[in-house]
């Protein structure tokens, strides 16, 4: 059992929240961040939805290594997964608002 995966995308997050608070994208944005909680949560349970269905046609398949928890919250369905689907949609979302961001910050300037 190794944490090294989990603890990469963990400070991954940690990382886009500090973003995301610094400049008030997602979460740090006043009146925001009910929206966010729910797209963020779509995301996810789409996401999940979308490996449960390929692990029940047999298209997912979860290899043994050495840098993943072991933990598996379905069968072949790694703790690891759920983190990482998190991560891919909070990513999604702060990469969306601070594009924004820059597109009005340059029709503002030009």
């Amino acid at each position: 059992m190794s944490l090294v995966y989990l603890g990469v995308l963990l400070a991954g997050i940690a990382c886009m929240a500090l973003l995301d608070a610094r400049f008030h994208l997602v979460f740090g944005a006043s009146g925001r961040r009910v929206r966010a909680i729910v797209v963020l949560a779509a995301g996810l349970a789409f996401f999940l939805a979308w490996d449960v269905a390929g692990i029940g046609l047999g298209i997912f398949h979860r290899a043994e290594n050495a840098v993943s928890t072991g933990i598996l919250l379905a069968p072949e369905l790694p703790l690891e997964e759920l983190v990482f689907l998190g991560f891919l949609c909070y990513l999604t979302l702060v990469l969306y608002t601070g594009a924004l961001r820059l597109i009005a910050a340059r029709q503002v300037r030009g």
